[in-house]
């Protein structure tokens, strides 16, 4: 007989890095979920932008047990069809002509940052150490990555941390200017900072740090864990912006829920690796490039990606209607399926108190910052569980305020 488990469990036995919700989902189907109780949630969290395709996708399931019935892991002494047929597919779709696959979002930017290192001083030698990196940003929680997110609240507690990594204020390509030089060899950029607040780069500030790495031979790495596979309504921000990076991570919502992560870049770059210069034990095994490789094939079609758009365009329309009513919003940003609504200053501070709110009323919704709710759907939710999951939420806005908003 199974173990009953409830909410309280975490809290006895789990180390605390988190504070997870009161309920415990535990069945979902596309973007509808239910907690043990039986209750009804309409998923606008997505496990983070991670649920590519929402729960259970009968073609993302039938991968997986296709997949499980042969061969799940071997270590990379081998390699594996499943794999091979990932990384062709998305070298095909993008600017990259090789691939390093992962487990996260985390060890893709940890490979991309000593990729930059090891090519830069292999071409220039070992001064060419520098990293420009952007406040507010999020790579990870490894202590490199941490370090080159912008934000101490995370990585203050873990110092000495690693040198040469320096902070630019985003969207300001003065203050990047001041800091690129010849001695830089990467600059890290989140095409969209998420965590950061859902604040979208300009074109003209990635155009500008583009022709920075260029002047100064550094390499230009784009995280696009968060605005990847789809999620903006382009398969990768940079083709939405029309700047291409040297290097470009990927992970969340490209295993669809299922974990892996990988980096991509050209030749030229990859050039500098060889054999035991870099390595991770899961990366890219038969089962998550398996499951990969289905989420590519649906994600990465016209129907689908401009499906994003108009989920875009229905999120702006009647989250503005709710703000019309209510007040909340100061503003309303983001791209395809990223989207950040952000609150009054009358407000601010809340964000977690309304998502907690949304969630009574049956609506799950994440926050990017104390200031900020963020929307990060499956890229395919439907027309009826958007419509459902935002009159949940203004229900929970109009109850939250009626009770003091506090």
């Amino acid at each position: 007989m199974s173990q009953s488990i409830t909410r309280q469990n975490f809290d006895e036995w789990m180390i605390p890095v988190y504070a997870p919700a009161a309920f415990i989902p535990v069945r979902a189907e596309g973007s509808t979920l239910w907690d043990q109780e039986g209750k009804e949630y309409i998923d606008f969290a997505g496990g983070i932008a991670v649920n590519a395709l929402g729960h259970a996708h009968p073609k993302l399931r039938e991968a997986l047990e296709t997949q499980a019935a042969k061969i799940w892991h071997t270590g990379n002494g081998y390699t594996n069809e499943p794999v091979l047929r990932l990384a062709k597919r998305l070298i095909d779709a993008t600017f990259a002509d090789r691939v390093f696959f992962c487990n996260s979002g985390a060890e893709a930017n940890e490979a991309a940052l000593k990729l930059a290192r090891k090519y830069a001083h292999d071409h220039y030698g070992a001064q060419k150490s520098g990293i420009v990196a952007f406040k507010n940003a999020f790579h990870g929680r490894t202590l490199f990555t941490v370090s080159a997110g912008g934000q101490p609240a995370y990585s203050q507690d873990f110092a000495p941390l690693p040198p040469q990594i320096s902070h630019a204020v985003f969207n300001d390509l003065d203050s990047a200017a001041a800091l690129i030089n010849d001695d830089t060899c990467a600059v890290i950029v989140e095409p969209v900072q998420g965590e950061g607040g859902v604040v979208p780069a300009t074109k003209a500030f990635l155009q500008g740090l583009r022709e920075l790495c260029d002047r100064h031979n550094a390499l230009l790495i784009f995280d696009e864990v968060q605005t990847g596979v789809g999620r903006t309504g382009h398969l990768y921000a940079y083709m939405h912006y029309g700047v291409t990076p040297d290097v470009l991570s990927t992970a969340k919502a490209l295993g669809g829920g299922f974990p892996i992560g990988a980096m991509l870049t050209t030749e030229r770059c990859a050039a500098v690796m060889g054999v035991g210069t870099h390595g991770t034990t899961y990366g890219g095994n038969p089962l998550a490039g398996a499951v990969a490789g289905q989420v590519l094939e649906l994600v990465n079609t016209p129907e689908m990606l401009d499906g994003v758009k108009a989920r875009h365009d229905a999120f702006v329309e009647q989250l503005n209607a709710i703000n019309q009513r209510l007040g909340l919003f100061k503003e309303i940003r983001g791209l395809g399926l990223l989207i950040g609504c952000v609150l009054k200053d009358e407000y601010a501070g809340k964000a977690k108190a309304i998502s907690l709110a949304a969630a009574k009323e049956g609506a799950m919704v994440l926050i990017a910052g104390a200031n900020v709710l963020r929307f990060a759907p499956a890229l395919n939710i439907s027309h009826q569980e958007i419509e459902t999951g935002l009159a949940r939420m203004a229900r929970a806005c109009e109850n939250w305020l009626k009770e003091g908003a506090s």
